[in-house]
């Protein structure tokens, strides 16, 4: 039985893996992403200029081959800040959404499985933290502990967790009726067994989805809180920090501003693409 279960894994996800790939929106979106990732892991030798070193002598210069983005207000470069600056975003994007989503989904599972008060009282919490409009919630947890890339990651945490618990319960409470789920009852298996091994693997399809979306969600809200001044400080090379600062410059140095928001469009829409392309692979009537 337990090889039957398995093969059914490895067939869905291969299954997945299969629709994905015949996503041409979906593959361009992994394509730039991946493309990120390498610039960001890489920017010591993809530039060689340093992302904090001031140049007055070098203000506002016009994009060229020396500088591709051209140069801010103290001369440093901005294609260097822009690379630079993907670190930060791709950090904030995967490492709180892997956060949010993993106590989403905990809470979700054990909620939607056991329910009772257990449950009642997860979603009443699930239920305050997604009645504040996300950013405000994010903006006063970030005035509470300081503006610090560190809070800013348990900002968004405490942001996203919300969403994914609830999208999860609904899906533990249709596995619990399930009749595998009433078999293992049957042979004495426990509740927190059933649970890992049972509930949580055929959760899993959905929380990629979730993951995978929660990513531009967290990225632009970065980008928000470091515009309104609460999220990153300078002189770090945020995106969000960035436009702000070429925001007064915009007519008459306007790529100080702009280049950086096209980075974080171009990022943004490159993860939505990758959640769609996922979520049409996991919708049976999408695949069917």
């Amino acid at each position: 039985m337990e090889k039957e279960k398995l093969l059914a894994h490895e067939t869905l996800f291969a299954d997945i893996i299969r629709a994905f790939k015949e996503n041409k929106t979906a593959l361009f979106g992994l394509i730039v992403v991946v493309i990120l990732v390498v610039l960001a892991i890489f920017a010591p030798y993809v530039t060689p200029y340093d992302p904090y070193e001031i140049d007055l002598n070098n203000r506002f210069s016009k994009p060229s081959l020396n500088h591709w983005f051209g140069t801010d207000m103290f001369g440093r470069d901005l294609f260097t800040r822009v690379i630079y600056g993907a670190r930060i975003s791709l950090a904030i994007g995967l490492i709180p959404s892997l956060i949010a989503v993993s106590i989403g989904a905990i809470l979700g599972v054990v909620s939607g499985y056991i329910g009772g008060r257990l449950g009642y009282w997860v979603m009443r919490m699930a239920d305050v933290v997604m009645a504040f409009p996300s950013l405000l919630l994010a903006i006063v947890v970030m005035y509470t502990l300081g503006a610090t890339l560190f809070n800013l990651f348990i900002a968004l945490s405490v942001v996203g967790w919300a969403g994914a618990a609830r999208a999860v319960r609904s899906q533990a409470l249709s596995i619990r009726e399930k009749e595998f789920i009433e078999a293992a009852k049957a042979i004495g298996v426990k509740d927190i067994k059933i649970m890992a091994r049972h509930v949580f693997p055929n959760c899993l399809p959905s929380l990629m989805v979730l993951f995978t979306m929660n990513i531009p969600d967290a990225i632009l809200s970065e980008a928000s809180l470091s515009f309104l001044g609460v999220g990153a400080q300078p002189p770090t090379p945020s995106w969000g920090l960035l436009v702000s600062n070429g925001k007064e410059f915009l007519f008459s140095a306007p790529w100080v501003a702009i280049l950086p928001g096209v980075a974080i469009f171009i990022t943004v829409l490159a993860f939505n693409f990758i959640g769609d392309g996922l979520r049409d692979a996991i919708d049976p009537y999408l695949k069917g």
